[in-house]
């Protein structure tokens, strides 16, 4: 334990301007720091944090000075999950059907009989009959997970992800909806802890599925929030919305950080807002299919009823 003696505290006035409007503002703001100094935008993403606020637009740091104080907080413990708790589940995933167009410009599926309960009477005794269906449809279609071979040709498939990197992840959801604008940058994220976690962004945007608005103007992430999603060690990235990445960037930056970090992505996700913002975990595991990069889950999340623990 440091001597109390020589902890450092970054004093400051600080004012703050949110993406859906408004602003706050403060004098003489005090925050823990270690070692002797903190740059400008360090502080500035250790207040969005701390107070854990939401669609910060700008942070403007004024007045910054150290001084020799105590440190007024002990070191936080990681929050667990209860595990004799009895968890509800909470279903995330679009229902995949005929005709369904999940993404513009690709095919719907075409779910058919391949044996009908009629044809199959006549190989089984009186009275008993199956059905084996046949469905034809392309990898990315309702709610789908890319692995890093979708975007590299030597990232794993999905055959190679370990069940670990999608089952049963502790998770957290970012509150994004009322954007003024269409991106997520970095300080969407910097109010939760994102390290080990599924990520689990909540636009708002699944309200428009299946309408002709799913398609233009969705909600995306910046190459800056994949950045710093990378850097802070998230498990998985996922989102409500048409793509996760600004479909007019032909470069994907979004996929191409987050895959080539070996982070797998979840796209078209529904019923985000009925997540709490901790406290649950995510699941979304597709079918173990060798050299292939995408696809279809059932992706949803376990928390705790109240009063289980």
């Amino acid at each position: 334990m440091p001597d109390s003696t020589t902890d450092k505290r970054v004093v400051f006035d600080f004012e703050i301007d949110f993406l859906n409007g408004g602003g706050i503002q403060s004098r003489g703001f005090r925050l823990d720091i270690v070692g002797d100094d903190i740059p400008d935008p360090q502080l500035a993403d250790s207040l969005v944090r701390d107070l854990r606020l939401l669609m910060v637009r700008e942070v403007r740091i004024r007045n910054k000075r150290i001084v020799s104080e105590p440190h007024k907080r002990p070191p936080e413990s990681p929050s667990r999950l209860d595990a004799a708790a009895a968890p509800a589940l909470i279903d995330l995933s679009h229902t995949v059907h005929d005709e369904l167009i999940t993404y513009k410009g690709l095919p719907a599926p075409v779910i058919c009989d391949f044996l009908s309960r009629e044809d199959s009477r006549k190989f089984y005794d009186d009275g008993t009959s199956f059905h084996i269906g046949r469905i034809e449809m392309v990898a990315n279609t309702g709610t789908y997970l890319d692995s890093p071979f979708h975007r590299f040709a030597d990232g794993k498939d999905l055959s190679e992800l370990p069940l670990a990197s999608l089952a049963g992840l502790d998770a957290v959801a970012a509150r994004v909806r009322g954007l003024a604008g269409r991106s997520v940058d970095r300080r969407a994220f910097l109010p939760l802890n994102v390290r080990g976690k599924a990520v689990l962004v909540d636009t708002g945007w699944s309200r428009h599925w299946e309408t002709h608005q799913y398609f233009e103007g969705h909600v995306y992430l910046t190459r800056d929030a994949a950045e710093y999603l990378r850097d802070e060690g998230a498990a998985l990235v996922g989102i409500d919305s048409y793509n996760i990445d600004d479909t007019a960037d032909g470069s994907r930056p979004v996929h191409t950080v987050l895959l080539h970090a070996g982070i797998p992505i979840v796209e078209h996700l529904c019923n985000l807002e009925m997540l709490p913002a901790a406290g649950f975990t995510f699941t979304a595991a597709p079918v173990k299919v060798r050299g292939m990069g995408t696809f279809p889950v059932r992706a949803f999340a376990s928390l705790h009823r109240p009063g289980t623990r």
